[in-house]
This record gives structure tokens, sequence and C-alpha cells, in this order.
């Protein structure tokens, strides 16, 4: 049972319960197999095995990063990580949602908290890197280089339910885009949302 959780809510009969992932290490072993096992999923190595995943984990709750997580029904859902990158723009990292919970709601309302929680702290601003390391996007179907990426950037559209259009949907802009940064034709698309805009 984890106790000490920020918002309780009950959702379609089932409750929903956001908790700072940090302060229950009885389930950092459950999110790091979460963050493994749903990219491994999808095709995306990242995390090749539960050392890396858990590497991130311990990563993404020490002080000052924030780390959030949800359960649905007493059973984790999803959490994302948050830290330092500038002074006042934090780097969004990993954002990551069990595949049977996807769709849901869950990714919007933990990043929602998360972004609560950032401006609490001062921070006007949430920077992020979304790859597209399988070929889901308008980007990887052009060989992007310094001449052109911008204009790219201008006609990008979604092939394969890339998650940009997720963040988008969230009040995050694409603001860039890394050329090959994940190996010829994967580019990782930056995106950046203004927390200090009204409504955030």
């Amino acid at each position: 049972m984890v106790t000490g959780a920020w918002v309780s809510t009950v959702r379609e009969n089932r409750n929903w319960s956001e908790f700072d992932v940090c302060k229950h290490p009885s389930l950092h072993a459950d999110a790091a197999a979460l963050l493994m096992n749903t990219f491994q999923a999808k095709g995306i190595t990242s995390w090749p095995n539960i050392e890396s995943a858990r590497q991130t984990l311990d990563e993404c709750i020490a002080v000052p990063n924030l780390c959030l997580g949800m359960l649905i029904d007493g059973k984790l859902a999803g959490w994302v990580g948050l830290r330092p990158m500038y002074d006042k723009t934090w780097e969004l990292h990993p954002l990551v949602v069990a595949p049977a919970q996807q769709g849901q709601g869950v990714g919007k309302a933990l990043l929602q908290t998360l972004e609560q929680r950032a401006k609490a702290q001062g921070l006007i601003g949430i920077v992020l890197g979304t790859d597209d390391e399988l070929f889901e996007t308008s980007l990887s179907q052009t060989d992007l280089n310094g001449s052109n990426v911008l204009a790219e950037l201008k006609r990008l559209s979604n092939r394969a339910r890339h998650p940009f259009e997720f963040y988008q949907k969230c009040g995050y802009s694409v603001i860039g885009a890394v050329p090959n940064a994940n190996g010829k034709n994967k580019p990782d698309i930056m995106m950046w949302k203004d927390l200090s805009a009204d409504g955030v």
C-alpha cells in the first residue's frame, strides 16, 4: 500500500494515485522493469537490461530531481522524471506508461502534476527530446542536415503514432531537431513548454 500520495481520485470506478517515486522504494524495481519492458516492446533498446533501467531510475530519484508515479488500483501504471538542464528550464526524462494504460490519460495526468510541481519550484520551462528511432515521422524520411532541418521541421508530420503529437496536445512546442541523433535518419525531436504562460 502506497501512502503519502498527493492526489487520489476515482475515475471510471478505478482508483488513481499519484506519488513521489523517491519516497516509495518498494516500487523502484517495478518502475525500472516498466521502463525497460515498455520501450523494448516497441523495439527501442535504450534500456537493454534491468541494470540500465535501474540506473536511469536512480538518477531520476536523486536530489534535486523530481520523479512522479501513477498507480491505478494499486498497480504501477507509469512514471515521469524531471532533472536540471538549465537554471530555470529542466529536462523531462523519461516518461513511461504501461502499454495497457496508454490512451487513458495517465501520461497527461503525470505531466500536469509534474508541471505544477516544477512551477512551484520556480521553474519557467520544461524541455524534452522525443527520439524517432523507428522511422515514425517525416523527419526520418529525409537526410536531415544543417541546411534543411528548419524547413523539414515546418513540414513535420506523424506517420506511425510518434509521441511528439501527444506532447503537442499537452502544450509542448517543437523547437528543433538533432539529425541522426540515434543513427542514420533517426533524429531527436526537441520540444519545450512555457510554464510561465497563463493556465499552466
